[in-house]
């Protein structure tokens, strides 16, 4: 006898019937750098997505409420102090923190899958801060995105927005 739930059948996304959209923005010296996903399955079990990040990109030390896997598609980010060129795959259980990440001289795209509820939380607000001003980063307001009622919109960090 197998294991299985009546009913349920495989769900099947290919990449380019999703759009790209902006998650985050920030100026570098009068330069717009972004992070961009397709969400290829948003639950409140599972987020799978690609993301592009463009070259600098900083995001802050932060973890989240799921078990998160991350692999290097291309380009390179580094993640604390670790440098991540193409084909580096990370895990992170939950609520494990990691970062400053900061996409390389090429930008970096990532396949990530997380399991649990994929709302982010902020280990180092302050030295975020600190960080963004040593490398003369300054905050934009976040990008319009429209999220599921179940999942709480946490990019108020990265904006410098309250409330």
């Amino acid at each position: 006898m197998g294991f299985g739930r009546k009913g349920a059948a495989p769900r099947f996304v290919h990449a380019d019937d999703v759009e790209w959209r902006e998650v985050l923005a920030q100026d570098h010296a009068g330069r717009r750098v972004s992070v961009r996903e397709k969400w290829l399955e948003l639950t409140p079990r599972c987020m799978a997505f690609l993301a592009e990040w463009d070259p600098g990109m900083t995001v802050s030390l932060h973890g989240h409420y799921a078990t998160n896997t991350i692999f290097v598609l291309s380009g390179s980010m580094t993640v604390g102090d670790r440098e991540c060129p193409a084909g580096t795959h990370i895990t992170l259980d939950i609520g494990v923190p990691y970062g400053p990440l900061t996409a390389g001289p090429e930008g970096v795209t990532l396949y990530e899958v997380m399991v649990g509820d994929p709302t982010p939380w902020h280990a180092d607000p302050e030295g975020y801060d600190r960080l963004l001003q040593e490398r003369g980063i300054a905050k934009l307001p976040n990008p319009p995105l429209d999220l599921p009622d179940w999942i709480e919109d946490q990019r108020k960090l990265y904006s410098g927005e309250t409330g």
